[in-house]
């Protein structure tokens, strides 16, 4: 096994179209192997940490913020509607006031 610092120096040298002996290229090799291998654990371990049930707690607390907000808006759009209703009767007022008052 190759060291980090080794590793990316081949992989670099590679990357740039640079000839490898075939020693070299081994440890390439092997380092990107190792590189996979490093990969693969820290991705299942991040998986495996997260079981079904925090999961699924995640999932009702999201459920919940999205009942809250559903609510909320239900209740801007009532407050809005009663806000339209209130502009129509001022402007129907208005509007008789101006017919009933010549200017």
């Amino acid at each position: 096994m190759i060291s980090n610092e080794l590793g990316k120096q081949l992989h670099a040298r590679a990357v740039r179209g640079e000839t490898l002996s075939s020693e070299e290229q081994a440890q390439l090799e092997g380092w990107y192997a190792a590189q996979d291998r490093a990969e693969t654990a820290r991705l299942s371990s991040n998986t495996s940490a997260k079981t079904v049930e925090s999961l699924q707690a995640e999932i009702d607390s999201a459920l919940a913020q999205l009942a809250d907000t559903i609510k909320r808006i239900q209740e801007i759009s009532a407050e809005n509607a009663a806000l339209r209703r209130e502009n129509t009767a001022l402007l129907r007022q208005l509007a008789q006031r101006s017919i009933l008052q010549p200017a």
